[in-house]
């Protein structure tokens, strides 16, 4: 039996809790289970007890087995002399033949939960804990009442935009607190899309926003400076584009001292890509996104509607860049702008975590609802999760509910964390 059902059961008393008896006579009342400890230590702290009527304050720590408490020296570590009640599951002394004390020596009241548990809930867990499904209670997820599922979801959609805006803390931190860098360097990792994320990040970090923005006005020596350290401009391609780039980007890697931090060519992936979506592509969209809008910060702070922001990403990059997908290779088509699900998938992943981090910054949850309106009015995902979500009947229409379904399987379903989840404690208690 795994110990976390137990911090389940424990939780919310799922058991039998009249008259409880521990395993050497004594009557116990749960006063407050106490609150579940995530750090070293027992697994319940602040419990309230009443034990042979005498209220008792401590913690509580729980095993499968009573003996588990020896087997994990606890009778010589003085954090557990605190310990008010040990829970198990089944008691073995009889088998082992050892007492259980604390580290002062004092007898350690034991409470064995197997006999004061339903079987059915045991059966319940089991079905989800032994589900081969890729969502383990897939078989009975529409059974859930739909204000249980609600819930989760926005449980989920919280959870997601606190972890995303914990990465945006980090990068403010190492871009020295400059939230107008950190829009930028975000907004080019992102553009580099799964494939090229890491190269565009590394790139980001070794051209700075001041530099670019000192040259805003000749789109050209932005390019060259972001062509040149991502290492892309030694090809065996010329033309007079080609060219004026490397000549330029000789100069900026000078001033700005950016040839030591050139991104290796080979880092950039190509295989299986679309071609809008090559590299090539992505640093011109780049470069004319932060060269066209004075403040990328304000553009993403102070935009409240989705439309405004999609506008705003999807601009026309550089005549070159509109015949070619590549150096060298002109294509017939026309190539467009950023596409609308790249955009999209921009505003998601850049301008709501930025969004949710400044809220944490700045002490005010409005940004969090603008991030959350954001999400709203975008449309869903489109991808092999979301499809599997709306098999078994999860209206996922927008966003918000395609970043939060995506959430529930990543950080929930495949791991199994079934009893963290209110769909998996729902089916437990079979409600």
């Amino acid at each position: 039996m795994p110990e976390i059902f137990l911090y389940f059961i424990w939780q919310y008393q799922y058991f039998t809790n009249n008259n409880l008896i521990t395993t050497d006579g004594e009557s116990v009342q749960v006063l407050h289970t106490g609150f579940r400890n995530h750090e070293a230590g027992p697994d319940f702290t602040n419990a309230r007890l009443l034990i042979n009527e005498v209220e008792w304050v401590g913690t509580v720590e729980m095993h499968t087995r009573t003996s588990d408490w020896l087997v994990h020296r606890h009778q010589h570590d003085r954090a557990y002399d605190n310990v008010i009640l040990h829970v198990v599951w089944q008691d073995d002394r009889l088998a082992n033949g050892r007492r259980v004390d604390r580290a002062n020596g004092t007898p350690l009241p034991t409470l064995e939960l197997q006999p004061l548990i339903d079987s059915t809930l045991l059966d319940r867990y089991q079905v989800l804990s032994d589900s081969v499904d890729a969502i383990p209670c897939a078989g009975q997820f529409r059974s859930v009442a739909p204000l249980r599922i609600t819930s989760m979801l926005d449980k989920a959609m919280l959870q997601r935009l606190e972890r995303k805006a914990e990465g945006v803390r980090q990068l403010v931190e190492q871009a020295g607190g400059d939230w107008e860098e950190t829009a930028y360097r975000l907004l080019a990792m992102n553009m580099g899309f799964k494939i090229n994320a890491d190269p565009m990040a590394q790139l980001s970090r070794a051209v700075p926003l001041k530099a670019i923005l000192k040259h805003r006005d000749v789109l050209v020596q932005v390019e060259a400076m972001l062509y040149g350290t991502a290492g892309l401009l030694d090809t065996d391609e010329s033309d007079d584009y080609i060219k004026t780039l490397q000549r330029e980007y000789r100069f900026l890697a000078s001033k700005y001292s950016l040839t030591d931090k050139q991104v290796a060519a080979h880092t950039w992936k190509w295989g299986r890509l679309r071609p809008a979506n090559f590299p090539t592509l992505r640093l011109a969209q780049l470069a004319r996104l932060v060269t066209y809008h004075a403040s990328l910060f304000s553009l993403f702070a102070g935009t409240r509607d989705s439309e405004t922001l999609l506008n705003a990403l999807q601009i026309t990059p550089s005549n070159y860049w509109q015949s070619h997908y590549r150096f060298g290779k002109q294509t017939d088509k026309s190539v467009s702008a950023l596409g609308l699900n790249s955009a999209e998938n921009i505003v998601i992943n850049t301008v709501v975590p930025l969004l949710a981090a400044y809220a944490h910054h700045r002490g005010q949850p409005a940004y969090i609802d603008r991030a959350i309106e954001l999400l709203e009015q975008l449309p869903a995902e489109k991808n092999r999760l979301t499809d599997t979500w709306d098999t078994l009947g999860l209206g996922v229409r927008t966003a918000f509910d395609s970043q939060a379904a995506i959430e529930l399987y990543n950080e929930f379903c495949s791991v199994k964390k079934c009893l963290s989840c209110q769909i998996g404690a729902a089916l437990l208690k079979n409600r």
